[in-house]
């Protein structure tokens, strides 16, 4: 599966590597483009899976705040809840398509 932007490839990685979670997907860290993305200062905290890192994703010179975010930090039992452990997996919304 592929997470796009404008047609750059920002993700890559074979759809049994990622995590659906709530409605979600999540790609492996090593999968994703790392350089494209700026930690934003957004805070979140899911109550069931922990502190939330959003990032800005940047593409061809637009930059696209909290497009992406990822949890480094899991609550006890969020591994349990999904089956797997997702830390530092990202996931990604709005002008960032996901499609295999």
């Amino acid at each position: 599966m592929k997470a796009t932007v404008a047609g750059t490839v920002i993700a890559e990685a074979p759809q049994e590597d990622l995590i659906k979670i709530e409605g979600n997907w999540y790609f492996p860290p090593e999968s994703v483009v790392t350089s494209l993305l700026e930690e934003s200062p957004t805070p979140y905290t899911c109550p069931w899976k922990g502190p939330c890192q959003y990032f800005t994703v940047n593409v061809d010179g637009k930059s696209l705040p909290d497009r992406a975010w990822t949890y480094r930090n899991l609550y006890d039992g969020a591994v349990q809840r999904v089956g797997q452990d997702f830390t530092n997996y990202v996931a990604f919304w709005k002008e960032v398509q996901v499609s295999e």
